[in-house]
């Protein structure tokens, strides 16, 4: 019998406030020894969670120092000044819009819900689904990916609420015993009161996954240059979803096809509009393999680490 494969989730966390704002520094600020963007993002990642996509605004290069080690892609709301979260969130939408099954989406200001919440959230079967934390309703928001192009469309005054309330679909709510649904960051004394258990939560081993010869010419940064290389047909736009540098990008791409002897991407040269690049067949196929591989990596790294870490409490 084949086995259904499982539903894919790509996750939005939107950290572009105005500049004017207090909640600008919100992403950067720090809850227990970490930022408050980089505790979603270990919660995401913590059910598998990807891609996973971080709008910024005006601290862009403090974002993306802070997780730069962490595998998530960057898209910055230009015109954060003067668009609402909506806005930052349809920027999310559009580029995850027929890469995964659903989205989960979470603004920086709420960090401190679980793992377990988002897991029991992503295996229920309704729509669009919020939790609720003793009959008030919660963070983060979870939407089926085919209402993506719906929201889009949605150009009203009300926001994420009223794109929901325009699709003309009934929201669920979850009742979770978990008041980081609704914890933001006004309350720095309930936050403290939070950290300890939400670290014990968030507990999880770390694989960084490489392939080397005599050096290092593969990991997950690699990785992700070549998605956003088949996304965009464009090195220079990768690069800046990624914080990386043009020349660094193509140092990668070379010692990459010198080590597996054969062309990974292929330029098009000229055009009104300039070139393109693409990956090659063979790219693809490489690309596809390492996938599967740093994903079986890390489920037996994560079973291993619940056996014998977990089923006898830490």
């Amino acid at each position: 019998m084949e086995r259904k494969a499982k539903k894919t989730t790509g996750g939005i966390i939107v950290a572009a406030g105005k500049s004017s704002d207090r909640e600008q520094r919100q992403p950067l600020w720090k809850i227990g020894s970490i930022t408050a963007v980089k505790r979603i993002v270990l919660t995401f990642q913590q059910v598998g969670i990807s891609p996973i996509v971080v709008i910024t605004g005006r601290d862009t290069g403090d974002i993306e120092h802070d997780l730069a080690d962490y595998g998530v892609i960057f898209l910055q709301n230009k015109q954060y000044e003067n668009s609402q979260m909506f806005d930052s969130a349809k920027i999310g939408l559009r580029f995850l819009e027929n890469k995964c099954d659903q989205v989960l989406f979470n603004p920086v200001n709420i960090p401190m819900f679980t793992p377990e919440t988002i897991r029991k959230m992503m295996e229920c079967k309704a729509q669009v689904i919020s939790p609720s934390y003793q009959g008030k309703t919660g963070h983060p928001l979870l939407i089926s990916a085919p209402l993506i192009p719906k929201i889009l469309e949605y150009n009203g005054s009300m926001g994420m609420r009223g794109a929901i309330r325009s699709l003309g679909i009934e929201r669920q709510w979850m009742d979770i015993d978990d008041e980081g649904v609704l914890q933001g960051m006004d309350d720095l004394d309930r936050l403290d009161l939070l950290i300890k258990k939400h670290n014990q939560h968030i507990l999880h081993p770390f694989v960084r996954i490489s392939i080397e010869k005599e050096f290092l010419f593969f990991d997950s940064r690699t990785k992700l240059l070549l998605l956003l290389i088949q996304e965009t047909n464009s090195v220079r736009s990768a690069c800046r979803h990624i914080a990386l540098s043009y020349s660094k990008a193509w140092n990668m791409l070379n010692g990459l096809e010198q080590e597996l002897g054969y062309a990974v991407v292929k330029r098009q040269h000229g055009g009104s509009k300039g070139g393109k690049t693409y990956l090659t067949k063979e790219g693809l196929e490489f690309l596809e393999k390492y996938q599967r591989f740093e994903q079986n990596v890390r489920q037996y790294s994560k079973d291993e680490f619940n056996r014998l870490f977990l089923e006898d409490g830490f």
